[in-house]
């Protein structure tokens, strides 16, 4: 038996007509091309009042109403949306944002660090993301990374430097188990170049690969995670970070509009 069809998880189908797709009942609205997928909840809901903001769709889960926003902002349409935490869930939210009209995706937030000498805050550039999760297979062939946007991943850095932030481009390994992170597994990805890990970037950035469209994405260092043990380092509590994460994204984000 051919390994495709020993293990499921790598038994790519390239047919793009998928029984379920979104809108398939309605017209998508229309939403900008310029989009940042923030994962901080109280970011964009403080954002989308402060700026009177637009809500073009309510996407819709178990978890609750998911709000598609839009503002202008120095003179362009920007579309943001708070990115679900997972994979699939971010996978769902961001390709409907790719159906109506979305073309060039920042995403922005928090990470576990690898190296014990990121402290909280520092800033990581992700290059390509190790796709130790089983979404982007559903999307792309197998391999074991997948890229970011260079031309994303350039500007990020660019905007990064302007405003004087401490940075690393590096890779990331995207897991789909946090409680799965183990010592070995650990050792294996900074081997491979990984810096930091989260749960999202190698599905999102092989969707983006998938439509055609361009995916970057910028996260702030938080938990430590190493052979070690494990420190929380209270990098969930970091309000000014997290705000000023989401306007460096969107500095960023506007700079891309052709």
């Amino acid at each position: 038996m051919n390994d495709d069809k020993l293990y499921p998880v790598i038994d790519f189908d390239p047919d793009r007509e998928a029984i379920i797709r979104p809108f398939m009942t309605e017209t998508p609205p229309d939403f900008p091309e310029l989009v940042v997928m923030c994962f901080f909840k109280e970011v964009v809901e403080k954002v989308a009042e402060q700026y009177s903001a637009k809500t073009v769709y309510v996407g819709k889960s178990e978890v609750g109403p998911v709000p598609y926003y839009e503002i202008t902002y120095e003179g362009k349409r920007l579309g943001f949306f708070q990115a679900m935490v997972g994979a699939p869930l971010a996978v769902g939210f961001m390709e409907k944002a790719i159906i109506m009209g979305g073309k060039k995706f920042i995403a922005c937030g928090g990470c576990g660090v690898l190296n014990p000498e990121l402290a909280v805050g520092h800033l990581l550039i992700p290059t390509a993301a190790v796709r130790d999760e089983g979404t982007s297979y559903h999307y792309l062939p197998p391999a074991f990374e997948v890229p970011l946007s260079s031309k994303i991943v350039q500007r990020i850095e660019n905007v990064v430097k302007e405003e004087g932030w401490e940075y690393l481009l590096t890779k990331t390994w995207t897991t789909d188990a946090f409680y799965r992170e183990t010592k070995a597994r650990v050792a294996r990805y900074k081997q491979a170049g990984c810096d930091c890990v989260e749960m999202e970037a190698s599905a999102l950035a092989a969707v983006a690969e998938f439509y055609g469209v361009e995916f970057g994405a910028v996260f702030y260092g938080g938990d430590l995670v190493q052979a070690d043990g494990w420190d929380h380092r209270g990098w969930d509590n970091r309000t000014e970070i997290r705000e000023n994460l989401f306007w460096l994204a969107v500095k960023a984000c506007l700079g891309l509009k052709e």
